[in-house]
């Protein structure tokens, strides 16, 4: 073994001889020398091995609002970074490249957690997001990386599909600060036809990191023309955010571009975000965002009690600001749900490639 592979957790072997990965819902039954789906665990000498430990496909520091994450130290910066492969098996996927990636070769960045949670802090980014990949797969290393930023003062984020099972998700939130979850449907056929997953599992996590952790809570749902974006769908899963989650969610409707196995299909048009901003705003949500494109109003913040203006959003860009250091708004002195501390940060839009020594 290599100084890039590490035991697994959460796994068991089956009465019949297989492996049983239990990190996540899809439950790999493994034989000797098999990987799982996500390809970077795998089944050597009766144990279960992670492959990419403190490997990663690229460093960049991005705005944090890029996650997205609009309630979580707006205007920050943030050290993203991830490895290759995925528990899940999207059609669309907009990173196929690195999730997909089936040689650990696309892996040539190498870091330790230290060496990471240094790099973030010298380059005065607040928080690090394990991202471009789900972090769920390489849990010991991104656990690993969270308590070595937050040692230096550095918020750990997950961006996510949050297809994980109950123990290994007790142990992956103890140690972020933040989530953006990816709601990819709200509907059982599309999470098993275009994903291969399961909603419920999903659903099940959403609830979780809300009721259950101390996690800052933001979702995302990507939508694609003629799949997962009619009236009817759109407002059975913002009655259910409503309903089990609270109206101080944020919610994100992104716009899909033709990618990976679904290059036929159509980008999505800006009015069907504007739509789905308007039925989710209709079911009481009140911070609903759109993405993806350039709409200053949908990717602004405003005071649901006085709808007032406090964050204006323009391709990543704030202009004017309107919260106190503590997350209330100017203007009646309402309580803005969310992690702010201080006054917004002025990282923009830009993008900065890393390399880390």
């Amino acid at each position: 073994m290599d100084i890039n592979t590490v035991p697994g957790r959460y796994w068991q072997l089956l009465p019949d001889g297989r492996l049983q990965c239990d990190l996540c819902p899809r439950e790999c039954r493994l034989h000797e020398g098999q990987r799982g789906l996500c390809f970077v665990r795998g089944r050597e000498q009766d144990q279960m091995w992670l492959y990419s430990y403190g490997r990663s496909s690229g460093f960049c520091v991005d705005p944090i609002e890029k996650k997205p994450l609009n309630h979580f130290l707006p205007g920050s910066s943030v050290l993203s970074f991830g490895t290759a492969g995925c528990n899940l098996a999207c059609k669309f996927c907009q990173n196929w490249d690195i999730s997909k990636a089936r040689q650990t070769d696309l892996m040539s960045g190498r870091a330790s957690p230290e060496q990471l949670a240094q790099t973030a802090q010298r380059l005065g980014c607040r928080s690090i997001a394990f991202t471009y990949n789900d972090p769920v797969i390489f849990l010991e290393y991104a656990v690993d990386c969270a308590d070595a930023a937050r040692e230096l003062g550095i918020r750990p984020v997950a961006v996510t599909a949050g297809y994980i099972s109950p123990d290994a998700r007790r142990e992956f939130y103890a140690h972020m600060d933040a989530a953006n979850v990816d709601l990819k449907a709200f509907n059982e056929r599309f999470y098993k036809h275009v994903c291969g997953a399961e909603l419920g599992a999903v659903l099940d996590t959403l609830q979780y990191i809300k009721h259950d952790t101390n996690v800052w809570l933001e979702i995302t749902t990507l939508l694609i023309p003629g799949q997962n974006d009619s009236d009817a769908e759109l407002e059975s899963q913002c009655r259910w955010i409503a309903d089990k989650l609270g109206p101080d969610v944020p919610l994100h409707f992104t716009a899909f571009h033709p990618d990976y196995k679904m290059r036929d299909a159509s980008p999505t048009p800006p009015s069907t975000l504007a739509r789905a901003r308007k039925i989710a705003m209709e079911h009481g949500l009140h911070y609903v965002y759109t993405g993806n494109v350039h709409d200053r109003e949908g990717g602004s913040t405003y005071c649901p009690q006085c709808q007032a203006l406090l964050i204006e959003r323009d391709a990543y860009e704030i202009g004017e600001y309107g919260l106190t250091d503590d997350g209330c708004c100017n203007h009646c002195n309402h309580r803005i749900p969310g992690v702010f501390d201080g006054p917004a940060g002025t990282w923009g839009a830009r993008r900065m490639p890393v390399r880390i020594e």
